[in-house]
């Protein structure tokens, strides 16, 4: 009985014993929204460039679908969101047994942690890759081993390197990459696997896929059973506030979800509007072509400052301040007391970077605008 007392309030706590894992960890969110942020400062932002939203919007069609589904809230969703995984199937030619639909990438990463590591494995990543994986790892008792990207992209020799050290359950890579913006052409991947050790899962992240070159989507059989690929409705089709995203992989490992999923976790107005987005390629080409040129106006911005923008294939531009970390940071402030939210890479040497998320036009003008006043008060 003592241990247990002493064991609480070694914890820190006086009332409530939590379990031994969460006891033991920072109270803490991977991002800190911009809503918080716009409390703190006491207003509005005039620019949301800096969560990776697709400011484009989704498929109006989407839109008048999930307006038409808004009488019938009062029904749970279809816990098999059978139309929509018919429909991804078909989209992808797979079965529909290789799809999981879930809560956004976030949600399915957690699940595929709590199904596949038991406390104490390893798992391997990149420091300064994102966050919320790294956050589910240290959340069900995984051992994370960190490698450096190399020429700010992700390594996948380091990654792999790492496994084999380790014998890591996960690996994961994303494919184009948040924070960087960079990305690895599809063979590249495939070479990957091909180098993976036996009884690792690489965890593919494609959620800026939309927005790549066709040369960086990897041709991979859906019943590889050295990988699971991850999609969602967030960035390309505009959804991110309907939480839905889905897993590409073996049918096997598809099943497994079903053992710990919250099967009611998606709701009917969000699985209706992803089906009408989906159907909407005609938006989707729409979406993407605004994105490509936002990312050439962001780049020009950052060019008129003296900054450098990194390539991107995805829906925003990381601006290379030529600085450090806390020169990077204080600017962030600055542009944030200028109403305008963005982020930056948190580790070095990625933090050098401040990172623009591509948006509408009078938003992109705002911060054109800002980022010179921004520059001189640090000068």
């Amino acid at each position: 009985m003592r241990a247990d007392r002493d064991w609480v309030f070694c914890c820190g706590m006086t009332r409530f014993r939590f379990a031994p894992i969460p006891a033991g960890l920072p109270a803490t969110v991977p991002f800190t929204g911009p809503e918080t942020l716009e409390r703190r400062r006491g207003a509005p932002f005039r620019a949301r460039l800096g969560a990776n939203e697709n400011g484009f919007g989704p498929s109006p069609k989407a839109v008048e679908a999930m307006a038409r589904a808004a009488a019938e809230v009062w029904k749970y969703g279809d816990p098999d969101s059978h139309d929509l995984r018919h429909a991804l199937a078909a989209h992808h030619g797979v079965a529909p047994e290789n799809i999981m639909l879930g809560e956004g990438v976030d949600g399915l990463l957690g699940l595929l942690v709590r199904l596949m590591v038991a406390p104490g494995e390893a798992v391997v990543t990149s420091e300064g890759a994102y966050p919320t994986f790294k956050y589910h790892v240290a959340g069900f008792g995984g051992r994370l081993s960190k490698v450096s990207y190399r020429d700010d992209a992700e390594d996948p020799d380091a990654l792999i390197a790492a496994t084999r050290e380790t014998g890591a359950r996960l690996v994961y890579l994303a494919n184009p990459d948040n924070p960087m913006g960079s990305w690895h052409e599809g063979a590249r991947i495939e070479a990957m696997l091909d180098d993976l050790p036996e009884g690792s899962l690489l965890v593919l992240d494609e959620a800026y896929a939309e927005f790549a070159p066709v040369l960086a989507i990897p041709r991979i059989d859906p019943e590889d059973a050295r990988v699971i690929r991850f999609r969602t409705f967030s960035k390309a089709y505009a959804m991110a506030g309907m939480r839905i995203g889905y897993a590409i992989g073996p049918a096997e490992l598809i099943a497994g979800f079903d053992r710990i999923r919250n099967h009611f976790g998606i709701s009917r107005t969000a699985q209706i509007g992803a089906l009408a987005a989906l159907e909407d390629q005609d938006w989707l080409g729409h979406v993407q072509a605004q994105t490509a040129a936002a990312r050439a106006r962001i780049a020009g911005i950052a060019a008129d400052n003296g900054l450098s923008a990194l390539p991107s294939a995805t829906n925003f531009v990381t601006i290379d301040c030529g600085r450090d970390g806390a020169f990077a940071r204080a600017l962030l402030e600055a542009l944030a007391s200028e109403g305008i939210f963005v982020r930056m890479p948190g580790v070095a040497p990625l933090d050098r970077c401040i990172r623009v998320s591509c948006g509408p036009e009078a938003e992109l003008s705002a911060f054109a605008e800002a980022l010179p006043r921004a520059l001189a008060a640090l000068a």
